[in-house]
């Protein structure tokens, strides 16, 4: 899992612009099309690892709603084996009990790192996700830059990247050339902005989630539920 999440985490950190570079000086939009296989792969891979580690979540909330049932029925025992004055048994199921509450402990543990661990991959899904769309966005720009420079015979010595193309005389590539610098630019900024709506989203669910069941907690202790 630490060895997916960090090859995400170099994918959401590549240099789109330096992307861009490297597709013009090869005069081949090859590397894009080689890092958008790369994102569509991992998105598959994270998206698997998401619903596995998310499956193990709601596991271990089942199992632990199902020893906090048998935690209230060993304390009520208890209670009424004292009352009963069966000691011995009072002895036994205070042994149970105390087990229960141990292994009730364990599994919170579990519950609240694989919680972790989901919001981390839901978290790199979205970023990962926001990358994709602003390189494809990006690809046809790209394509009809190379494509005007092919027209207009200009030598594969000459294009040593994007920076250099600017710098040409050329009117209509220098246009060109800006206009994939900015509309990166743009299309860069307006997916970093829906990436962090949507990790708000998924942290005000997840708050949500605990707050319900805290409050479910509560509500069968008092008896609201009955």
């Amino acid at each position: 899992m630490a060895s997916l999440l960090e090859k995400v985490s170099t994918l959401i950190s590549a240099n789109l612009h330096s992307l861009v570079d490297r597709a013009l000086q090869s005069n081949n939009i090859a590397v894009i099309d080689q890092y958008i296989r790369e994102v569509e792969d991992h998105l598959e891979d994270l998206e698997d690892a998401a619903a596995t580690v998310g499956g193990e979540v709601r596991a271990l909330k089942r199992k632990i709603n199902d020893l906090e049932q048998k935690q209230e029925e060993l304390d009520r025992a208890i209670d009424a084996f004292l009352m009963e004055g069966n000691d011995s048994a009072a002895v036994a199921a205070q042994s149970r009990l105390n087990s229960t509450e141990r292994l009730i402990t364990t599994y919170q543990e579990q519950a609240e790192r694989q919680a972790n661990e989901y919001k981390k991959l839901l978290d790199s899904k979205v970023k990962l996700e926001a990358r994709l769309e602003t390189m494809k966005g990006q690809r046809e720009e790209v394509q009809a830059m190379l494509e005007l420079a092919k027209s207009k015979e200009i030598s594969l010595k000459a294009m040593k990247g994007l920076d250099d193309l600017m710098g040409e005389g050329d009117s209509d590539i220098n246009r060109i050339a800006e206009s994939v610098r900015s509309r990166l630019d743009k299309a860069s900024v307006a997916a970093e902005m829906r990436a962090t709506s949507l990790e708000s989203q998924i942290d005000d669910v997840l708050e949500t989630s605990a707050i319900d069941a805290k409050l479910a907690e509560r509500r069968k202790r008092l008896g609201l539920d009955e």
